[in-house]
């Protein structure tokens, strides 16, 4: 497997891309995965390679939300374990399940994702209705499972994260989301040591996109305290509907 410098370039423009997305709307997988099926990596290879570019979004993440993190770090570090682990058992079973029925669940994964996104805003409200139960065992159970599934595909882990802290925690939106980030960037990272043990990473792929998720990722906290993500949003989730639509085609065909 080869791509041409172009690509490459392209997968860098579309880390940034999905850097800016993940951390302003939830959903940078939505960006990135198609980034990597459009140089013609292979699904379940273009999904490890993702997860495994996904290291950069966290990177970028905590140097660009230092201050919503301030004051943070017992709850964090809690959750972060709680993630590692979902994240471990998403990766092995990943790579214990059929190729393809990954390719056959993922379009459903896609679509429900952009929905979700799409309803995001419905959720967050929860946030003036809801009291501040810090980390109780339901809410570790719930974030083990979301851990789970980001290890597994990915794409709105990180919005399903932020409903359910949002759900919980009376903090502000902007700090529940910077701790969202890094503890789905815990799962991203156990599940992305999996992957790399396994050999099946499409290293120049993901170095191109890490590159560019770095950037966008660290970029986008800033952009979060002044621009209204709802256009964004929208005009992601409606993508997504289209991607998950052209997915089950591709599947579906003999």
């Amino acid at each position: 497997m080869s791509t041409s410098l172009w690509g490459l370039l392209f997968l860098v423009v579309a880390g940034v891309g999905a850097g800016l997305t993940g951390t302003i709307a939830g959903l940078a997988s939505l960006v990135s995965y198609p980034a990597l099926l459009a140089v013609s990596v292979p699904p379940v290879t273009a999904n490890i390679t993702n997860t495994v570019a996904m290291l950069g979004n966290t990177i970028g993440v905590i140097a660009g939300s230092r201050p919503e993190l301030v004051g943070q770090r017992d709850r964090l570090v809690r959750l972060c374990l709680i993630t590692a682990v979902g994240g471990a058992v998403g990766g092995a079973l990943l790579l214990l399940t059929p190729g393809e029925t990954f390719t056959h669940v993922v379009p459903w994964l896609v679509a429900g994702a952009s929905v979700l996104l799409l309803a995001s805003p419905l959720l967050a409200r929860r946030i003036a209705t809801g009291g501040d139960t810090g980390l109780s065992p339901l809410t570790g159970v719930g974030a083990f499972l979301v851990a789970i599934y980001g290890g597994y595909f990915g794409a709105a882990a990180g919005v399903i994260m932020l409903a359910l802290l949002s759900t919980v925690w009376t903090q502000s939106l902007a700090r529940t989301n910077a701790v969202k980030n890094v503890a789905t960037g815990a799962a991203n990272l156990v599940a992305g040591l999996v992957f790399v043990l396994t050999g099946q990473v499409y290293w120049p792929g993901a170095l191109a996109l890490c590159a560019g998720l770095v950037v966008g990722s660290w970029l986008g906290p800033a952009i979060v305290r002044r621009v209204p993500a709802a256009p964004l949003r929208i005009a992601i989730g409606v993508a997504g509907l289209g991607l998950a639509a052209s997915l089950a085609w591709q599947a579906w065909q003999p």
